[in-house]
Parts: structure tokens; sequence; C-alpha cells
């Protein structure tokens, strides 16, 4: 029997960062950067305008505060203006939001701050060299890394990208993931199901963790025990998954067929992992050498696969797209009562975690532990250690967060 840790290091093995590739920036939201991302040129390449307003020299409007200093308007600039306008001295350039500041011109008076005069301005406010302009190379200088890789790329990330004219950055792409729940009892949800069949509520669950962990599921619902046609729909799959993963069709009786398939497609290890809920697991590589993608089999309970999720699949995908943090935060918490776990296994229990940093934190069992309707109370897990059948009531064990 394999151990809870044993398990994951190989899942982490298999499946491993997927290769870097060059994105458009709209794919890159998401996404994991796979380079330096280094300015091309000073950012802003020139001193530009803060706010709408006059560029002024400073020195010119130095007693405004005393009295309303006029300003004969020589010009006018606009924002994406390329020629060059120079400042006399003792004159205004009425100025948009991000113009390039005039020759000569240290400061921009605000709009607020004057008559807003066309030919002739009054100004009613001093100004110091600086005030109200964006100075050349204020955010960036050219050379420098802006943007390390290993960082993610949200809204901001892309933004400076793209201030920085750039079209494409290499990250490592969101992963692609293939969602199979094998067996023949198994419902589409919103059909009608006669006595002894169930649900699909596993691959439903998968595609929205999945897709909350940043990659891309490709949910292909209830796929038949049958060996030739299961076989068909696994391999008919790999031509568009980055990983695949099944549900269900473990268990060594008769009819259950997931280990007879999939074996043969490739190099996959089928072993019972000392974890509660949960027993028996899949992991491997299918597919033509060359092309192989990895595979991940998880049991059919479904709160077992929340459970294996956490534990073996949030992290392989967080590993794939190129994250360095791919663990849910943890902390200690005390036991709100006894509780008897089975020996030889690491239980995941789920728990209603309560408490603060300062006073410390405390967990309960949830209503129903075993059951969906009791998982979505829960908002960690409490990881009881392979070696203790009897904690104690204020004993500490560590709670995995569900929640960020």
């Amino acid at each position: 029997m394999r151990s809870v840790g044993e398990h994951l290091q190989v899942c982490l093995e298999v499946v491993g960062p997927l290769p870097r590739l060059a994105v458009v920036l709209p794919d890159a939201v998401g996404c994991v950067l796979a380079e330096d991302v280094v300015a091309p040129a000073d950012l802003p390449v020139t001193d530009l305008a803060a706010l709408d307003g006059y560029a002024v020299r400073a020195a010119d409007v130095a007693g405004a505060d005393r009295g309303e200093v006029g300003l004969v308007v020589v010009d006018e600039v606009r924002a994406g203006s390329s020629g060059p306008v120079r400042l006399p001295e003792g004159a205004a350039v009425l100025i948009a939001s991000g113009a390039p500041m005039p020759g000569g011109a240290d400061a921009v008076v605000p709009l607020d701050a004057t008559d807003r005069g066309t030919a002739r301005v009054l100004v009613r406010r001093a100004m110091r060299p600086g005030e109200r302009v964006r100075e050349r190379a204020s955010e960036a200088v050219s050379g420098e890394v802006v943007l390390r890789s290993g960082e993610r790329v949200g809204p901001r990330e892309l933004a400076l990208v793209a201030a920085l004219g750039r079209g494409r950055v290499e990250v490592h792409p969101k992963p692609r993931v293939v969602l199979l729940s094998v067996g023949d009892e198994l419902v589409e949800p919103g059909k009608p199901a006669r006595a002894g069949q169930v649900f699909d509520a596993n691959s439903h669950a998968l595609a929205s963790a999945v897709a909350d962990a940043g990659a891309v599921p490709i949910r292909v619902g209830a796929a038949p025990d049958a060996y030739g046609e299961l076989r068909e729909l696994i391999e008919d799959q790999l031509v568009r998954a980055d990983l695949v993963i099944t549900t269900g069709g473990l268990s060594q009786g008769q009819g259950d067929t997931v280990s007879d398939v999939v074996g043969p497609l490739g190099s996959v290890r089928f072993d019972d992992v000392a974890i509660s809920p949960g027993r028996r697991f899949g992991v491997g590589i299918i597919g033509e050498p060359g092309s192989e993608t990895p595979v991940l089999c998880l049991p059919g309970d479904p709160v077992a696969v929340q459970v294996a999720y956490e534990a073996f699949v949030r992290p392989a995908l967080l590993h794939m797209a190129g994250h360095t943090e791919i663990y849910r935060p943890t902390v200690h918490a005390r036991a709100g009562a006894d509780w008897e776990s089975p020996a030889g296994v690491r239980e995941f229990v789920p728990a209603r975690l309560t408490g603060t940093p300062g006073e410390g934190y405390r967990w309960e069992a949830v209503d129903r532990p075993g059951a969906l309707t009791g998982l979505v109370r829960a908002n960690a897990l409490a990881v009881v250690p392979e070696g203790v059948t009897r904690l104690a009531a204020g004993s500490e064990v560590p709670c995995m967060l569900l929640t960020e």
C-alpha cells in the first residue's frame, strides 16, 4: 500500500510543468510566466502630463499663491502628439493628460487652478518642479526586469506587458483536462433515472474544481464500463488532453474495467493508497510514444473524489501550470470533540474551522462527514495522521483550508 505522500509525489512526477508557449495577450491571462519580461525601452519614453492642464515652468508661477500669474498660451499638445514643442519663458502650453511635455516645461497646472483661458491664462497656484508630471522611466528603465518568470499573469500584469508594446508573452499554458466518470449506472443530471442508477456528480464537480484551479476542463461525462467502448472513448480524447482524469470503475469486482482498459494504453500503475475516504488509485502515462498523456484514475465515491482532488489533483494541476505554490494553506487546529480514525490511513475529515490567528483555531467534523451534504458545509479538511486511531478533544492536527 502506498502512502499519501508517495502517491502525491508520483502524480507530480508524471505530470510535470507544461512546455513554455508564446501566446497572444488575451490567452496569457491566468497563466504563469515562463520568461522574465524585460522593458525594451524606458516607460514612459518621455515626460508626460499626468492630467489635463497647462504645461509651465515652475519658476514662472512661483508667486501664484500670493496672487494670480498671467501667462501667454502659445500652443496646445494632445495625447499622441509627436512634433517637438518648446515652451518659452513666461508662457504656457495647454496640454492633455498623457501628452508629451514640451521642452523647457517642468510642471502641469491643473485646469481647476486656472481661469481656463485659451489665449492667456491666469494661474492661481504655485507649482513645484515635477508636479503633475509622469517623468521619463518613472515606471521602468530600459533593460529592467519588470515581471519575473513564475509570476501569474492577471489584469495588472497584462496591462504592464501591453504598455511595454509586447503582443505575445511566453507562459506555461493552462492544462486541458479531460474528465470521464465511468460506470453503466451513471445518468446525466436532468435525465430520468431508473432504480439502481445514480446521477453523475463527479464530472460536474471536477469540471468546476479544475476551472477554479486555472485549468481548462473538458467534461466528457458518463462513460460505459464496456471494455471496447471505454477504450475507444479514452483514445479519442487524447488528441486534446494534457491530462486525463477518470472517476469510478476501479473496484476489483466484475464489470469494473478501468484498470483493464487504461493499463494496456501505456504505463499505468494501480495501487491501494493509505487514505480515507478512498482506496484504489491509478497514475501513469497513456498514448503513443512521443505524444503520451498523463492519466489520474480516482475512485467513484463523490466525497472520496473531492478529497482526492484536494490531496492529489489540484497540486498536480498547479504544477503543470508552472506554479511554485501548489498546496492549500493549512493551519493547526484543536479538535472540538473526540474523534475515531481508521487504522493505518491518513484521514481527511470534512470540518468546520473557526477561530483566529491570535486565539487559535478549532475544528468540528461536519454532520454526516461521509456525505456530500456534509462536505458542502465544510470549509476545511482536518488531516488525521496514519498512526492515530483515537484523537482526543483538544488535540491539534493540521487543517487544509478549502476557502482562500
